[in-house]
């Protein structure tokens, strides 16, 4: 259920950065020997992103230009947080790798929070307290990921969707400007904990504790039909729940900004929650699933595109593996 209430916090700069490398849905229909069309029609995505680098040099250019937008540089920050899904490796965290590539003057703390495609929302969550309780004055929030190392491409439902990307958004304090977090909420359903994983890379499933390949240990699986299911069951009243405590309605929203899950869940959620095309900020077909990266890189589209102005109230909203829900609402 939405939880701590409204939090002084203002987003300073925000940035979001795609590889160069793209892979339309036409080369994979192609690829995979497929009527042409088939991609697209299937999975809702044009076009998405490949990189061929690391999750950390990619989360290192959406920084420096989250710094600039917000006219500070890494001295100015007090915590770098990682949030992302898919790390370059399970030890260090991916922050240090992130911390290593900006490579700081000063030994700036720097860790992860890793709440899958809900990784932004929770380090949001969580930089509002910071802040708001005066333990930091700024925080650099970065989600890179690369969606695209570990697909199984014979299950195009759960591999056609995905696409790389990286955000960063810089927060502080708000002063007397009224940006605030008016209200987060974060909910977890386990009986959906197996229907989106990777289970190799961990301690249960370790390499001398599996037998075969562990390559397919490694791959990522998804039971789309279970987790939309799950989604559609739990998301009204936890959005009914999360929009009361911020004492506002849909209607008042200027933006709500999803994760950019599917095209099949986008459309539910629009149309279940009666969100205007105006307010509804979608991505999607450009850019697909960016995990992590998805939410705060729709967020970067509004702002930048001037759909959320200073001063309006946005709903960012989504689901993640385990099945978690979560969403924020703030003032810009």
């Amino acid at each position: 259920m939405p939880g701590l209430g409204s939090r002084a916090l203002r987003i300073l700069g925000t940035a979001a950065v795609l590889p160069d490398e793209a892979l339309t849905s036409a080369e994979l229909d192609e690829r995979l020997g497929l009527p042409a069309g088939t991609v697209e029609d299937r999975t809702g995505v044009r076009v998405r992103h490949v990189e061929r680098g690391s999750a950390a040099a990619l989360g290192a250019q959406a920084a420096r230009k989250a710094l600039a937008a917000a006219g500070l540089t890494l001295d100015d920050v007090d915590v770098i947080l990682g949030a992302s899904a898919t790390p370059d490796q399970p030890l260090p965290c991916n922050a240090a790798l992130l911390h290593e590539e900006l490579a700081p003057a000063r030994p700036v703390p720097a860790w992860d929070v890793n709440a899958s495609c809900l990784s932004f929302l929770v380090a949001l969550d969580l930089a509002a307290t910071l802040v708001d309780a005066g333990r930091h004055e700024r925080i650099l929030i970065v989600s890179s990921d690369l969606a695209s190392v570990g697909l199984d491409w014979s299950d195009l439902g759960a591999s056609g969707i995905f696409g790389d990307g990286a955000a960063a958004v810089v927060v502080g304090h708000a002063g007397t400007t009224g940006s605030s977090v008016l209200a987060a909420g974060l909910a977890t359903h386990s009986e959906g904990a197996h229907t989106c994983e990777i289970k190799g890379g961990g301690s249960r499933h370790a390499p001398d504790r599996v037998s075969g390949d562990y390559a397919d240990w490694a791959r990522f699986r998804m039971e789309g039909g279970a987790v939309f299911r799950l989604a559609i069951k739990h998301l009204p009243p936890f959005v009914e729940g999360l929009l009361d405590e911020a004492g506002t309605t849909m209607a008042d929203l200027s933006v709500v900004v999803p994760h950019q899950a599917s095209h099949h869940a986008l459309t539910w959620v629009r149309q279940r929650f009666g969100i205007t095309d105006e307010q509804f900020v979608d991505i999607y077909a450009d850019h697909g699933n960016q995990v992590g990266a998805s939410l705060p890189s729709a967020l970067h589209a509004a702002i930048e595109s001037g759909r959320l102005q200073r001063g309006d109230r946005a709903l960012l909203l989504g689901t993640g593996a385990g099945l978690s829900l979560g969403g924020i609402v703030l003032c810009y």
